[in-house]
């Protein structure tokens, strides 16, 4: 089974009741289960529930307890209000009989109205890029095992960054980052696979970027990092077979958390959706010196 193969796999959730979901888990080299994985299948499950006239336009979750990749994952939807132009969902995830994850969504039946949008940023085109979906082996062999047990993997996604990624010698930068992704392969023809496979690859690199101007990430055997919330907006239709850019900054960092925007453009400029995300950023050896430090 090719990767996206499975990637779509993990979308095709088992209906166990009425409002009740399950969910396979996969292990992608993370400690836990990969936050946009219970992202996109909360709002499959919601999705299920809901009138195939509506598209949703916005979603807010916070991550509660680490989920483990080695068992499934149950979804309780609550159909919180149907009404003429707009709905609501909240998704509750649930492994070992324990909350590990909330959701909450709003769907929109489509109309026409304003628009305005923020420009795209001028960075080169994809194919002007490296491909850093996976590292060479040259370069694998020499990372942290922490890091090379994540990023060996073959991937259901394309990763292009427009700013190098230097994983063997970070060096400090802004707190911006530019990346073009996509699936590594075509996808049905189905507007809300689509939509729940971006809220998928929306967590990729999104919390990252706050260490850009510390020199760490979450390849660094000193810090833990695990997202707090996640947020999510949809301006318009999505296709995320195509090449899409992540444009990311980190207006701030502090009290041990990170937080984080994005805007995911495609090719022609127009701003698709939108994403912002606090997170852990914990530094061990700080906090092991503060330690010793109060025992002194």
């Amino acid at each position: 089974m090719t990767p996206v193969a499975d990637l779509l796999r993990q979308f095709e959730l088992e209906r166990l009741e009425v409002n009740l979901f399950r969910g396979e888990s996969r292990d992608i080299g993370s400690p836990q289960v990969f936050g946009g994985q219970v992202l996109g299948q909360a709002l499959m499950a919601a999705y299920s529930t809901i009138e195939s006239e509506l598209r949703v336009h916005s979603l807010h979750a916070y991550f509660l307890r680490r989920g483990d990749f080695n068992l499934p994952i149950v979804y309780q939807v609550d159909r919180s209000r149907d009404g003429h132009s707009f709905s609501s969902r909240r998704v509750v995830a649930i492994q070992n009989g324990a909350p590990i994850f909330t959701f909450s969504s709003s769907y929109q039946r489509p109309e026409a109205g304003l628009e305005h949008q923020s420009t795209m940023p001028d960075v080169p085109p994809p194919e002007t890029l490296p491909d850093w979906s996976r590292p060479s082996a040259e370069v694998a062999e020499r990372l942290p095992e922490k890091l090379r047990r994540f990023l060996i993997r073959e991937r259901p996604v394309e990763l292009r960054p427009v700013e190098p990624i230097d994983f063997l010698k970070p060096q400090p930068g802004p707190p911006v980052q530019n990346v073009w992704f996509r699936t590594a392969a075509p996808l049905p023809d189905n507007p809300r696979l689509h939509e729940c496979l971006l809220a998928y690859l929306s967590d990729l690199n999104l919390l990252n970027v706050a260490t850009r101007p510390h020199a760490s990430g979450y390849h660094s055997d000193d810090m833990v990092m695990a997202s707090i919330d996640h947020a999510m907006w949809f301006h318009r239709t999505v296709k995320a077979d195509e090449w899409m850019l992540y444009a990311l900054d980190s207006p701030s960092a502090s009290g041990a958390r990170g937080f984080c925007r994005g805007s995911i453009y495609n090719r022609e400029g127009l701003l698709l959706a939108s994403t912002a995300q606090e997170g852990l950023i914990r530094v061990i050896s700080k906090l092991s010196k503060n330690e010793r430090a109060a025992k002194e």
